[in-house]
């Protein structure tokens, strides 16, 4: 029977191509010339910590950073800005998290999704991954189509097409 795997993940090389290109950016734009400005990842813990000097230049990084990830080929959704930025001294500091994998909340909302089209497919959860399977292709292919227009909130990719 053919099936397809719904996942969220993120290429750690090309989150680091698109970091380093903002910092390139940024060390030569003017209205950032002699200012305190620090872009680091955490790649063990997917973590983008940002420091600037105010909330202004903190909201132009976060602009160029997403400007740049999006050129690059990565989904704007991947950086959760849920937590609030906030100063420690002199410097305004915000804690990005990458989102990567599918939370089991997320993939029962996909799974829901699926079910309620009426679509005759099995959807199961497998970790992070969200498996269908289906009699016919054109099912699989009305699942990936339902999916993308669909506001799930995070980004997806659809891989292992098996016929």
């Amino acid at each position: 029977m053919p099936s397809f795997d719904i996942v969220s993940k993120v290429d750690l090389q090309t989150l680091d191509n698109a970091i380093n290109t903002v910092k390139k950016e940024i060390t030569t734009r003017y209205d950032f010339k002699g200012s305190h400005v620090s872009i680091e990842l955490n790649k063990k813990d997917l973590k983008l910590t940002v420091e600037v000097e105010s909330d202004m230049k903190l909201a132009q990084v976060i602009d160029v950073l997403i400007s740049r990830s999006m050129r690059q080929g990565l989904d704007a959704t991947i950086y959760d800005q849920s937590k609030e930025p906030y100063q420690s001294g002199k410097v305004y500091k915000q804690d990005i998290m990458v989102r990567n994998g599918i939370k089991q909340e997320d993939a029962k909302k996909i799974v829901k999704l699926i079910k309620d089209s009426g679509l005759k497919v099995q959807v199961a959860i497998m970790d992070d991954i969200v498996r269908v399977t289906g009699k016919k292709i054109d099912d699989l292919q009305d699942v990936i189509q339902l999916c993308r227009n669909a506001n799930v909130g995070i980004p997806l990719q659809y891989i292992n097409m098996k016929s």
